[in-house]
């Protein structure tokens, strides 16, 4: 497949991400998305901007969505048939429950287009850096002949076979991305409790057998308690919980673990979070446990003191009692 034009639909943390990694690769993008000030800045980045959806399909023959919510995937399936164009081969990146996405494949299909479910595993960070995993379901002699498109903005692509599949292959990665963000966080705190350094609970943690990619990724922002850089926003990742939530309820599947994760993001999302990145749930623990960051530190000095005099304590008791061992001897002989 040689290189052409692509067109991506939604130039947020991560569609911004394929648009600049697709700029670098040599393609020529054409992308919308109804924030001006997105607009603005991939046209900076080389993005040639299109007036709408209608415009955009009527350049690019294959499209790229990365969209925040259903409702704007209705309107850019809708964009595109009123482009009136020919078959266009959309890539649905984003993640949305399979009814939403079976529902808009259906309204292309009837209109001469193909539809890919190809949701992305790796935030906005790896986004940037290519290092993200795509998980693409549907026709797969379209997955086959876009595989040179995928190389340019991910490291690897996986066929999954049946549309929809890619969605539920997405759901059982973000369970364990739940999970292992709040833990992080969870043993960050505890580390910080005990009156360990932030810097060396992530040096430690990272070196160990306790690692993951969830934690070398979000960690760092929980050592600086700074978490406005989002590479995933906790008001977007709201709506993947609850989609992870309403799939593993409708199959009957238990997820206690992911269940206990639920109450901290939402108090993440109630305390003035919602715009930062998902390792703030670490500052919603740090709360949780009575702590603040400029009042806690190990009190290494005491403890040294502590212990040397414990330490002499012992010894003048162990002489002591050699002491009395010998008089004792000397008294029976």
């Amino acid at each position: 497949m040689a290189k052409r034009k692509v067109g991506i639909v939604g130039l947020g943390i991560m569609g911004g991400a394929f648009a600049r990694n697709l700029v670098a690769a040599g393609w020529n993008v054409v992308g919308y998305d109804i924030d001006e000030t997105r607009r603005r800045a991939m046209a900076r980045a080389g993005v040639k901007i299109a007036g709408d959806v209608k415009a955009l399909a009527a350049e690019a023959e294959t499209i790229i969505t990365s969209l925040p919510k259903p409702a704007a995937l209705d309107a850019t399936v809708n964009g595109i048939i009123a482009a009136g164009v020919g078959p266009r081969v959309i890539v649905e990146a984003s993640t949305f429950a399979i009814d939403d996405k079976l529902k808009a494949e259906r309204a292309l299909r009837k209109a001469g287009h193909v539809m890919l479910d190809c949701p992305v595993s790796g935030t906005g960070a790896q986004a940037k850096t290519k290092d993200l995993v795509i998980y693409a379901s549907g026709e797969r002699k379209a997955i086959r002949r876009l595989r040179p498109l995928f190389a340019a903005f991910a490291r690897a692509t996986h066929d999954l076979g049946a549309f929809g599949n890619g969605s539920r292959m997405k759901y059982v990665a973000n369970l364990l991305v739940a999970i292992n963000n709040v833990a992080s966080a969870e043993a960050m705190v505890l580390g910080l409790k005990a009156g360990l350094d932030a810097q060396t609970v992530f040096e430690m943690v990272r070196s160990g057998a306790a690692n993951s990619r969830v934690f070398e990724l979000r960690a760092p922002m929980m050592v600086r308690d700074r978490y406005d850089d989002a590479s995933m926003k906790i008001s977007v990742w709201q709506k993947d919980m609850a989609v992870i939530g309403e799939f593993a309820r409708a199959l009957g599947c238990p997820t206690p673990m992911f269940d206990a994760t639920v109450p901290v993001y939402d108090k993440a999302m109630r305390s003035g979070h919602a715009e930062h990145d998902t390792a703030a749930v670490c500052a919603v623990l740090e709360k949780m446990a009575g702590m603040r960051r400029d009042e806690v530190g190990p009190p290494r000095q005491e403890s040294r003191r502590v212990g040397k005099a414990e330490r002499a304590h012992a010894s003048s008791r162990r002489k002591e009692v050699r002491l009395r061992k010998a008089r004792a001897h000397l008294g029976s002989a």
